[in-house]
């Protein structure tokens, strides 16, 4: 596997606890880890996690339904006196 180098700064205090944590053989690895861990598949295949919530939403029939309604509600400026909000009946 090909390599590139990267340049990332990190406060002090975090740099110190890095570097006293992690040995210098190790640091190239623990970062890749936890990088991987935390982006998203480069595929943007079906594991990733927010993909399987946004999925999970689309399917959720009460959820749709409630948006369905919120769609079909007069938009106004917000204001309590507004003529929509009155002739909603709240």
């Amino acid at each position: 596997m090909a390599t590139q180098q990267v340049l990332v700064r990190l406060p002090e205090e975090l740099a110190r606890r890095f570097k006293r944590c992690v040995s210098d053989r190790r640091r190239s690895e623990f970062i890749r880890k936890l990088l991987e861990q935390a982006l998203p598949p480069a595929d943007g295949s079906e594991s990733d996690p927010l993909y399987q919530a946004a999925l999970a939403v689309e399917r959720d029939q009460r959820l749709a339904s409630e948006m369905a309604e919120w769609k079909t509600l007069p938009m106004g400026d917000g204001e309590i006196g507004d003529a929509a909000w009155r002739a909603s009946g709240s």
